[in-house]
């Protein structure tokens, strides 16, 4: 049952994508569109669907938050249809350039993103009318990027917030430095929180605060267990609700409520 659905909040243009061939999406994408720009792509399985949402409308540039399969999916195809520049992070651009390596349950839930070229940005990405600041926020993956449009109080987060309160991290995210990036964006003013996976355009700020109080909570916890001498094996059941339980099977173990604990735990470490 995939999910196909537009949204407009102000000026700004949301559709939503999920892909679930036997039943429900696991997770639904949100692709964005501002002044004739794309805020990422969406999952390369809904790519009939991202060429039907947008026959007929202007497409001039595409930004990337991150390399992430599910976002920049159909980077190569809108490229060559539009003939435009999909502009990203540094390291995105090797990335998508080069191609990167995905686990099964990725290539079965999202598909794998097809190479293609894409220019690193300057200082700014303007449009006709916009002005789009590129903040660094590494933690979710090392070239994770969000983009603030501070007249317009809009910060588009890709997966910087994903909940006040999540469950569980892929094996490669590191907690440390997602508590930076958000308090990095924190500094920042903007009330519209155009996130990949759930959109909050009002109170935008107020959810990002919540998660990082929730993460520096979490982190402080675990860091309390450490010092009494709690291995991690403890940690983690004295922690674990058991929500990550059929997520944990999918991705066969890459993610993992375990993995947040291991993450503080590595952080405290070092």
């Amino acid at each position: 049952m995939n999910i196909v659905k537009r949204e407009i909040f102000g000026q700004v243009e949301a559709f939503q994508l999920g892909f679930g061939p036997l039943g429900p999406p696991l997770m639904s994408v949100y692709m964005y569109r501002v002044d004739g720009h794309l805020i990422d792509t969406g999952q390369r399985h809904m790519q009939s669907a991202v060429a039907g949402l947008l026959s007929g409308k202007k497409v001039e540039g595409v930004l990337l938050t991150h390399h992430h399969e599910d976002h920049s999916g159909n980077a190569a195809a809108i490229k060559r249809i539009y003939g435009l520049t999909v502009t990203a992070h540094p390291q995105t651009a090797r990335l998508m350039k080069s191609g990167f390596r995905i686990r099964p349950y990725q290539f079965y839930v999202w598909g794998k993103a097809e190479p293609t070229e894409v220019v690193p940005f300057g200082g700014f990405y303007e449009t006709e009318r916009f002005k789009f600041i590129p903040i660094h926020t590494p933690g979710h993956c090392s070239d994770h990027t969000v983009y603030l449009e501070e007249s317009e109080g809009w910060l588009f987060s890709g997966d910087l917030y994903l909940g006040d309160k999540i469950k569980y991290f892929r094996a490669d995210e590191r907690l440390d430095q997602q508590i930076e990036s958000l308090k990095k964006v924190l500094q920042f003013d903007f009330e519209s929180l155009f996130c990949a996976h759930r959109p909050c355009p009002r109170s935008g700020k107020a959810h990002l605060k919540n998660k990082l109080s929730f993460l520096e909570d979490f982190y402080g916890n675990v860091m309390t267990l450490a010092r009494n001498g709690y291995s991690d094996r403890v940690i983690i059941r004295r922690f674990s609700s058991g929500q990550d339980r059929m997520v944990k099977w999918v991705t066969l173990g890459n993610v993992s409520f375990a993995h947040m604990v291991r993450s503080a735990l590595k952080a405290f470490q070092t």
